[in-house]
């Protein structure tokens, strides 16, 4: 007796995901749902050799920067023509210093911000042979007096307000530096706000700013607590900046002190996508709208980039 063939969907949506419990099954269910020749799965990952096909036309990545094993294959499949959200190249090489002037380099404000030297290095590093070019001691004086107090002191490459402290003075200021081990830290003026906003932003064309309480962590529904010009005027520099960053999923944070709004974090390409803090209302869009952005990114036509740092670093552009 012959048994049918089942033909498999053309196209592909892989996802990287942690400890996620609410988005990934819900992603999966909405693409496969639709019925648009596209099925969305889990990626499972041995050890890869060089001629590995990845099976995939779109990944979405999750967890690579929690995972350098992921990141590392990412990039190969980048390498083959497969579209990653996010680019782990753009996303290797970014840090909230090089962020705070990319915005003020497209005229967005950010808050005043100064890179520090590490506070420890590595063993192989002998400060008084390894570290010529660096200027010691630091004049803290001047940093305070640049960035004023209260001020933030945050890991320039970290995530999840991890590493973040809030300095009142400049003693506390150097307790926290003096404890950030082998991190890079920024230190950063301190808005005081009236508006503070988190913005979701999918496939850099779609924004969802959303009312944010920093300290409770606690997002809010509603979208008339932005006067209609300031929300808009977010919601077009929060593009601005995800396309400038070339990131087709990310948040970014602002805070508004006197009607301008500030873009105080935009480092996130893994945004928040939980049910529980996200709220159903804007999990729902997020579940929605990435399966819209991945769906049309996979129907496209696949075209391997050429093996150049200038097109890898591109990604999906």
């Amino acid at each position: 007796m012959a048994h049918a063939t089942v033909k498999r969907a053309e196209r592909r949506i892989g996802i990287l995901v942690g400890r996620e419990w609410s988005w990934p099954p819900a992603f999966i269910d909405e693409v496969n749902g639709r019925q648009a020749g596209v099925t969305a799965d889990f990626i499972l990952l041995g050890a890869q050799p060089l001629d590995h096909l990845s099976g995939y036309d779109v990944v979405i990545d999750r967890i690579s920067h929690e995972v350098p094993f992921y990141r590392t294959w990412l990039k190969q499949a980048a390498l083959q023509g497969v579209k990653v959200i996010n680019n782990p190249f753009m996303w290797t090489a970014d840090d909230k210093f090089f962020g705070a002037n990319l915005a003020e380099a497209n005229g967005i404000r950010s808050p005043k911000t100064i890179v520090l030297p590490n506070k420890a290095y590595v063993p192989g590093i002998k400060p008084d042979e390894s570290l010529r070019n660096l200027i010691y001691p630091l004049d803290w004086q001047a940093v305070v007096q640049h960035v004023g107090l209260p001020c933030i002191l945050k890991d320039a490459h970290g995530g999840g307000w991890r590493d973040v402290y809030v300095c009142h003075s400049l003693d506390e200021l150097l307790h926290y530096y003096d404890h950030s081990g082998l991190l890079t830290m920024i230190v950063q003026e301190f808005i005081e706000w009236q508006h503070f906003v988190r913005c979701i932003c999918i496939g850099r064309k779609h924004v969802m700013p959303i009312k944010y309480d920093p300290k409770e962590r606690t997002y809010h529904v509603g979208d008339d607590f932005l006067p209609m010009g300031l929300r808009q005027q977010i919601i077009d520099e929060s593009l601005h900046l995800v396309r400038a960053l070339g990131y087709d999923m990310n948040s970014v944070e602002w805070a508004v002190r006197d009607g301008v709004p500030y873009a105080i974090d935009f480092m996130n390409p893994a945004p928040d996508f939980d049910l529980n803090s996200l709220t159903p209302t804007y999990f729902e869009w997020a579940v929605k709208t990435m399966a819209d952005v991945s769906i049309d990114l996979a129907l496209a036509p696949k075209v391997a980039p050429r093996p150049t740092a200038a097109d890898l670093f591109a990604g999906n552009a």
